[in-house]
């Protein structure tokens, strides 16, 4: 006669948790951050000095903010980030934007990052995601456009959702007409410069190094922030040779924004801002 099975033998449920104990703990419930849920979760804020991710809502007129950040973590890239309905949609763009139309750079779609994100300048530490030095390499204004006109964030979601994103940018290093171009799946895409009165063949990465908001280089602000000798040699290695003293650099800079209200990008400021709803 055949026996039954033994009235404490673990249903399978039980046997998985005693076999893996950790499936036991809770992941946090991070639903409350929205779009920001895989942001937060990939990071430790007592330990690093990013900031905590939250939506924010947009005042009424205000114009969509841009930032790029050269950040070398395991390799070197740029973050590219444009500012969508209380965060910032993210690409990580391997060797930076070129204002050059005929040179299609790859950038692959990342996380949403915080508003807060803007600010952040310095050194995510070593064993931390994304651990390296970062650099606001350049920030300013954006606005979608659609048919030769500006556009709402309505028009952003359409946009993405076909794949094919249509901008105008106005920084201080990256300006003009711009287009991001969905490639392969759903977060390869490509960053290409419109051909306008914006448009050179400059590699940007290499003659306008420097931090927009604090004039340093990347071994500079390595250095400011703490970085680990690992990560100094890195962000050392991160600056183009052309400019071994941040210093000069800096001082032209300063001389160039004094110069910088130039009639064409006067109008180009004007036209952008006033797309805000």
């Amino acid at each position: 006669m055949k026996k039954g099975p033994a009235r404490d033998a673990p249903t399978p449920s039980t046997a998985t948790r005693r076999a893996n104990p950790a499936r036991d703990a809770r992941l946090p419930d991070l639903s409350q951050y929205g779009r920001l849920a895989e942001y937060n979760r990939k990071r430790h804020f007592g330990v690093t000095p990013e900031p905590p991710g939250t939506t924010r809502a947009r005042e009424a007129g205000r114009p969509l903010e841009f930032v790029v950040q050269k950040h070398r973590a395991t390799r070197l890239h740029y973050d590219f980030r444009l500012e969508h309905r209380g965060v910032m949609l993210s690409w990580a763009v391997p060797k930076g934007p070129s204002p050059d139309p005929s040179v299609k750079r790859l950038a692959m779609e990342t996380e949403p990052h915080p508003m807060d994100y803007n600010q952040f300048e310095g050194v995510i530490p070593e064993g931390e995601y994304g651990g390296g030095t970062v650099m606001i390499w350049d920030k300013g204004i954006w606005a979608p456009v659609v048919e030769n006109r500006l556009g709402d964030e309505d028009e952003v979601d359409r946009q993405l959702k076909k794949g094919e994103l249509k901008f105008v940018l106005l920084g201080q290093k990256l300006a003009g007409s711009w287009v991001l171009v969905r490639t392969r799946g759903t977060r390869q895409w490509l960053l290409i410069k419109h051909r306008d009165e914006y448009a050179s063949g400059e590699d940007l990465t290499v003659t306008k190094p420097l931090s927009i908001v604090s004039g340093r280089s990347m071994a500079e602000i390595g250095r400011a922030a703490g970085a680990s000798p690992r990560q100094l040699q890195q962000a050392a290695g991160a600056d183009p040779v052309l400019a071994p003293s941040a210093a000069p650099a800096r001082r032209r800079a300063a001389s160039s924004t004094r110069r910088e209200p130039v009639r064409s990008r006067s109008r180009a400021r004007g036209k952008v801002a006033s797309s805000a709803p």
